[in-house]
């Protein structure tokens, strides 16, 4: 018994720890995000001036008090088409991200399990789609298809399938003799039933680093697209457009026009890339040590 009445009792109190705890690149790539998420949902109510009323008399106006960002050749608030901006590009993001993680997950995982001549087929048809620079991919498809936003989300899709595809297909090749199968397989379970029940889940948390990481390069292609005249076009505000809009201006010293919109991008591409790279060393710690070295 302790000399010292109540220090027993009060050493034995369970101690509250957090599980989980956000390291250096995880919290800033976390803070990012949620400042994205908050211009993405919040952006047209915070928004201070109207992004598409033109004010000609304070055209090409410095960043200053009124004006965070400055103005742009037409007198509009670059904040204002910069923070609005936010959830269109965001949306076309997450969309390609979504759909061909959606199809490019069955297909590899369909290839993987079944294997044969389908598997074969569908890995020629991926060597083949990546024999070509992706990005004039996504320019030749929606130059065909012409440039709405739904044909952006496609075809920034279609040149994403590849990388889900393979990683599907290995990761349900490998599994697919594993003991847990087997042990399905022998309790009566279907083939639809192991793949998608039994093989699947154990893919999809690297599926979801991919994901992340993919998130940061369609939002590069669909600005990209913007940014060469066959995304979306002006007025409407997006991030590959004020870019564009505001090159030209970069020589004569009016850098913000290009400047922030840039900004703005690079914080959301680089957000991804953290976030991927976090969950990438949390689901393989022994990865993680590998990769940072003695």
């Amino acid at each position: 018994m302790s000399a010292v009445p109540g220090k027993f009792e009060a050493d034995e109190r369970p101690r509250w720890r957090p599980r989980w705890r956000p390291r250096g690149n995880e919290a800033l790539g976390l803070l990012l995000l949620a400042l994205l998420l908050l211009a993405a949902i919040a952006g047209p109510a915070l928004a201070p001036f109207d992004p598409l009323a033109t004010d000609v008399p304070a055209r090409l106006q410095p960043p200053s008090a009124l004006h965070w960002f400055g103005t742009d050749a037409l007198g509009r608030d670059l904040f204002s088409r910069v923070l609005v901006a936010t959830r269109l590009d965001l949306s076309m993001a997450a969309g390609a991200v979504l759909l061909s993680l959606a199809a490019g997950s069955a297909i590899g995982a369909l290839c993987g399990f079944v294997g044969g001549r389908l598997d074969r087929w569908v890995g020629r048809l991926v060597d083949v789609l990546m024999a070509f620079p992706l990005f004039v991919v996504a320019m030749a498809l929606v130059a065909a298809w012409g440039n709405t936003v739904i044909n952006i989300v496609y075809a920034t899709a279609l040149i994403n399938l590849p990388f889900y595809i393979r990683l599907a297909r290995s990761e349900v090749g490998v599994r697919r003799s594993a003991g847990y199968v087997l042990a399905a397989r022998l309790g009566g379970q279907g083939p639809a039933r192991l793949l998608f029940g039994v093989l699947l889940p154990h893919v999809l948390p690297m599926l979801a680093v991919q994901g992340s990481i993919n998130l940061g390069w369609a939002l590069l292609n669909g600005a990209g697209l913007s940014f060469i005249g066959l995304g979306v076009k002006p007025p409407t505000p997006e991030w590959g457009v004020l870019v564009s809009e505001g090159a030209p201006y970069i020589i004569t010293g009016q850098w913000w026009l290009a400047g922030f919109p840039g900004l703005a991008l690079f914080m959301a591409v680089g957000c991804f890339t953290l976030l991927g790279d976090a969950l990438r060393d949390r689901l393989d710690p022994r990865g993680a040590a590998d990769r940072s070295g003695p």
